[in-house]
């Protein structure tokens, strides 16, 4: 892995060369960690700490760096631009923490248009000859990996708040985001538990998993490293929920219609597990709404899709309901509110 020197980035630069920035910071940062790794053990270096490092350079939009570096520009851009690359970093360490052990809870067979590492892990064990123990095995080292991703995100991030004056509300941002990504998928884990279809459970739990994680704390991240007020840190905060939660439908619209080439995962997972979407919540509202039984059956939270065919059933009944024209049109009310001067509470889409 060649060694870069990352340039400061200033509010001149696009998204793009802001994402190109924070990736030499993030290819810095793995070289330093898998050097660190091969130095305790080898074989956990190549087989869990290479894969893991693979997967972070080799996949995502770096969504969450770019709101840190909005966040920062909004506030004023003062300070150390390093600082909020730095950050974007460990967000990205995080992001494929939650992306590992969410592979794992809802068993997603591949991501990033790869396969998710739970499954590269088993097919490891299994070419290894230990076909009993290969699913368990795969799925054991996935938790170990996201893990060590979380362990990465915490000391880059620990290392960033060291070295501002805006140090310790920085860490407190990032204590808090933490918490709430935990809470939103322990959430959607209860909701699936509980075979939930509440259209108010579905708001709540992509504001915690998704909005608030992708968007809201990113955007006060970098705000903080510029110094910015509670004031701009709360107007921040609001838009950022209503921007996140209109990033949440659009991909439960995709979990469900998008085409797995352009996309990069399945579109049948969300549907199968019967995941508590706000698609799936409105569907079922507006089915028992219009006397829609036989959708309402179809999407019920306690049938069973079983085959490829009953999931087109599902597809089907999705549309009949209305539901995708509706989570569009709460999608748009979103997006207007996300860039409006005065973001309302994003339960009013429900």
């Amino acid at each position: 892995m060649p060694a870069r020197a990352a340039e400061p980035v200033d509010d001149a630069f696009s998204p793009s060369e802001v994402a190109h920035a924070a990736d030499i910071v993030l290819e810095l940062a793995l070289d330093v960690r898998l050097r660190q790794s091969r130095a305790v053990d080898p074989v956990f270096a190549q087989d869990l700490a290479g894969r893991l490092a693979a997967l972070i350079e080799h996949g995502g939009k770096r969504l969450r760096t770019a709101f840190a570096h909005c966040g920062w520009q909004a506030a004023g851009g003062s300070g150390d631009p390093t600082a909020v690359l730095h950050t974007g970093a460990a967000l990205e360490l995080l992001q494929a923490c939650a992306l590992v052990h969410d592979n794992v809870m809802d068993e997603s067979a591949r991501r990033r248009g790869a396969p998710s590492l739970h499954v590269e892990l088993a097919r490891q064990h299994w070419a290894a000859g230990m076909h009993g123990s290969a699913r368990s095995f795969g799925t054991s080292a996935a938790v170990l990996a996201g893990d060590l991703a979380l362990a990465w995100a915490d000391d880059m991030l620990t290392e960033t708040a060291l070295n501002t004056p805006h140090g310790a509300r920085l860490h407190a941002e990032w204590r808090a985001m933490r918490t709430e990504m935990v809470a939103g998928q322990y959430r959607n884990l209860s909701a699936q538990a509980a075979r939930s279809s509440g259209v108010d459970e579905a708001l709540e739990i992509a504001v915690l998993k998704s909005a608030q994680y992708t968007v809201a704390r990113p955007l006060a991240l970098g705000a903080t490293l510029a110094g910015a007020d509670d004031d701009v840190l709360d107007a921040l905060r609001a838009a950022g929920r209503c921007a996140g939660l209109a990033f949440q439908l659009q991909d439960d619209l995709l979990g469900a219609f998008g085409v797995p080439a352009v996309t990069g995962k399945p579109a049948d997972d969300d549907l199968r597990s019967r995941k508590l979407t706000y698609l799936l919540a409105v569907a079922l509202r507006l089915a028992g709404a219009t006397g829609d039984d036989d959708a309402a059956a179809v999407l019920a939270p306690d049938a069973d899709p079983g085959s490829a065919r009953a999931v087109e059933r599902m597809r089907a009944a999705l549309r009949r309901t209305g539901a995708p024209p509706a989570v569009r049109r709460a999608f748009e009310t979103l997006v207007r509110r996300a860039t409006g001067a005065d973001p309302r509470r994003t339960d009013e889409v429900a």
